[in-house]
C-alpha cells in the first residue's frame, strides 16, 4: 500500500485493518500455535494468551519504529537488509519448532498423551519452549523485525506525523498492534481449546495436533525458505494474501476433527 487515507478518521480504520490482516500472516499463526503447543500441558492460563503477548512483543517494535520516525527520521526507509533478516528468523524459529513436535511425538509412546513438557533436548528447549510471557513477547518482537513490517510502520507513521504530529504517529502504532492483538488473540485461545479438548479425549488426539502443529510450522518455513530463493514465487505468493493464514487455520481446524474422532475409536478413550 502506497498511499494512506489523510482524513484522521480514515487513517485510524485503515491502520487497524492493517492490523487485523497483519495478524493473520501464516508465520503469526504458525508461531502461536506451536507457543500455544507448548505451554498447555504446563502453563494452560500461558497458553491460552500466547497469541495475545506474541502480538504485544511484535506491536512494541511497531510503535518505536513509528515514534522514532515521526520525531526523528523523516525520510528514513526501512533498510533492505530486513528483508533477508526477518525471512531467516521466521525459518530458524518456525523449523526448530516443527521438529521439537515432530521430536516428541516420536519420544512418547503410543497409548499415551503427547505432552511437549516432557522434551528434554537443550538444542531446542531454550529457542522453541518460551515458558515466560516476557520471551514470547520476545518471539513476536523478533518476528517484527522484517521488511513489510518496518515498512508499514514507516508508512503510517509518517502520514500520522503530518496529519497531527508525532504523538499520533504513535497512537496509530498502538491501534496497528491492537488490530493484530484481536486477530493473534483470537487464534490463541482457539488452539488452546482445541488442545485442551483433543488431549481430553484420547492419547490418539493429542498426537495428531501436535503433529499438525509441527507440520504447519515446517510448511511455512519451507515457503518461506522458497519464496527467498526464488523471487518469482515469491511475487506470486505477495497476490495470496490472507489466504494462506485462513489455510492455516483451516489445516488445524481439520486435525481436530480427525483427531475427534481417531479419540472416539481409540482403545485408550476411558
Amino acid at each position: 500500500m502506497q498511499i494512506l487515507p489523510t482524513h484522521w478518521l480514515s487513517l485510524v480504520a485503515v491502520v487497524f485493518l492493517l492490523g487485523l490482516k497483519h495478524g493473520l500472516d501464516p508465520d503469526h499463526l504458525a508461531a502461536i500455535d506451536g507457543l500455544t503447543r507448548f505451554n498447555a500441558a504446563r502453563r494452560p492460563r500461558l497458553a491460552r494468551w500466547s497469541g495475545l503477548l506474541f502480538s504485544a512483543g511484535h506491536g512494541v517494535v511497531v510503535t518505536l519504529v513509528a515514534i522514532v520516525v515521526a520525531t526523528v527520521a523523516f525520510d528514513w526507509k526501512a533498510p533492505q537488509w530486513l528483508e533477508g533478516a526477518g525471512t531467516w528468523i521466521s525459518i530458524a524459529f518456525l523449523t526448530l519448532l516443527g521438529i521439537a513436535n515432530l521430536a516428541v511425538v516420536m519420544r512418547t509412546p503410543r497409548g499415551q498423551v503427547v505432552r511437549p513438557a516432557g522434551l528434554r533436548s537443550r538444542a531446542f528447549e531454550r529457542l522453541t519452549r518460551a515458558e515466560h510471557p516476557v520471551l514470547i513477547a520476545a518471539v513476536g518482537a523478533a518476528f517484527a523485525l522484517s521488511f513489510d513490517t518496518i515498512s508499514q510502520a514507516v508508512l503510517f507513521s509518517l502520514t500520522g506525523s503530518h496529519l497531527a504530529g508525532w504523538a499520533f504517529a504513535a497512537g496509530l502504532g498502538v491501534i496497528f498492534t491492537a488490530g493484530m492483538m484481536a486477530t493473534d488473540s483470537l487464534n490463541g485461545l482457539w488452539v488452546s481449546h482445541l488442545v485442551r479438548s483433543a488431549d481430553a479425549r484420547a492419547a490418539a488426539a493429542s498426537r495428531v495436533m501436535s503433529l499438525a502443529i509441527a507440520l504447519v510450522a515446517l510448511a511455512i518455513a519451507a515457503l518461506a525458505l522458497a519464496r527467498r530463493l526464488l523471487p518469482g514465487l515469491d511475487e506470486r505468493m505477495a497476490s495470496w494474501g490472507v489466504g494462506l493464514g485462513v489455510a492455516v487455520l483451516l489445516a488445524v481446524a481439520a486435525a481436530y476433527a480427525a483427531a475427534l474422532r481417531l479419540a472416539k475409536a481409540s482403545p485408550w478413550n476411558a
